[in-house]
């Protein structure tokens, strides 16, 4: 698994979205093997991160995120496996420590997460916890799943959950656990919050533009050396579709974005998604869609203003035909990443440098001092 000096990482997102064949709308069940598939085409392809969210919604199937990765972990050998975003408000922090310490031994040291404080709230009343304690339930139970990590042996007590007296979990982690990272949606709080404990930074940019979460990350890295850790990983989550040609790839993503973006700017006050704002998004925002050149040219772009070292691309989205889905993850392994890796040799700006493997960087959610 390890990788050369100076290599960034890119990977694959799904939220689960329920896919179609020619028309016919998948069941869940066949959604969810279709994610199998997938990641063991992410992996034939070279990518090196497959990644699954985790959402309670009617149109997505990936609410047990870590039973998807346990099935993926068989079906697949080397490529690394993780979470687009764990909802640890509303998670046990002891079970998610099994849960992910199962997958690990499953996969052979290939399991890793991105713990985050959650944007869509159904799994507050769904599991039985206030929204009104969303600040303080992720903080503490942050506190004690990177203690559970870090710690052979745990003795802790909080308000959310019943205290541990000398814990010891089974199966284990390795020592000093699993790579975990903190996610962000735009919070300055939230990225202050992931230098203090040490955790590399996955930024979810979902819209507008990307360059201006420069400032975020400008902001981690002095926090970072403030709270006397070494420089870490910054990462960042977007949409984005490929295919052959930028009218194909637009054409054919717009038809499904349009009423995804349509129903949750409802729901949530978003921008409404005229097509006049989808072509802004893709020219100067945060949609990566386009021909493999045009959507590498745009990545390589980003990594270096926004100084990563992972980029990761959520590929589906509702009722995007199976077939499409196939082509983009294709396309954008075989032609988007190499091409990425092409033009940032040839100008490698300031993007983030490291001398060590990402994941060995990041491992146990904590600064790896050399």
């Amino acid at each position: 698994m390890s990788k050369s000096s100076h290599e960034l990482e890119l990977g694959l997102n799904s939220f689960g979205d329920i896919a179609t064949d020619h028309g016919r709308v998948f069941s869940d069940s066949e959604t969810l093997r279709l994610l199998i598939d997938e990641a063991q085409l992410a992996e034939s392809v070279g990518l090196d991160v497959f990644s699954i969210g985790e959402h309670y919604r009617e149109d997505m199937v990936d609410s047990a995120t870590p039973v998807i990765l346990a099935a993926a972990a068989q079906a697949t050998s080397t490529i690394r496996l993780g979470t687009s975003v764990t909802v640890l408000s509303t998670q046990d922090p002891v079970r998610l420590y099994q849960q992910f310490a199962t997958v690990d031994g499953l996969s052979g040291g290939r399991a890793q997460l991105v713990l985050g404080r959650a944007s869509a709230i159904e799994s507050f009343p769904l599991f039985g916890y206030d929204i009104a304690d969303y600040e303080e339930i992720f903080e503490e139970k942050l506190d004690l799943f990177l203690r559970l990590m870090r710690e052979d042996r745990v003795t802790w007590s909080g308000r959310y959950r019943a205290p541990l007296d000398n814990a010891r979990l089974r199966p284990r982690m390795p020592e000093g656990g699993i790579p975990a990272w903190i996610g962000i949606g735009g919070s300055p709080d939230s990225v202050v919050r992931a230098a203090r404990h040490g955790m590399p930074l996955m930024m979810a940019i979902i819209g507008g533009r990307p360059q201006r979460f420069a400032g975020h990350v400008e902001l981690y890295l002095r926090a970072l050396a403030q709270f006397g850790h070494p420089e870490l990983p910054v990462g960042q989550h977007s949409l984005g579709f490929v295919a052959d040609t930028d009218d194909e790839a637009k054409n054919v993503h717009w038809k499904h974005w349009q009423p995804v973006v349509e129903a949750v700017s409802k729901e949530r006050g978003f921008y409404p998604p005229t097509a006049e704002r989808y072509a802004e998004e893709v020219d100067t925002g945060a949609l990566y869609v386009g021909s493999p050149e045009t959507v590498a040219q745009k990545i390589a772009g980003i990594v270096r203003t926004n100084h990563l070292a992972r980029f990761d691309l959520k590929y589906d989205v509702l009722h995007l035909p199976r077939q499409a889905r196939e082509k983009s993850i294709r396309l954008f392994g075989e032609r988007v990443a190499p091409r990425v890796r092409e033009l940032l040799a040839e100008d490698p700006g300031d993007w983030y440098l490291t001398g060590r493997d990402t994941a060995e960087i990041v491992k146990g959610g904590k600064a790896a001092h050399a």
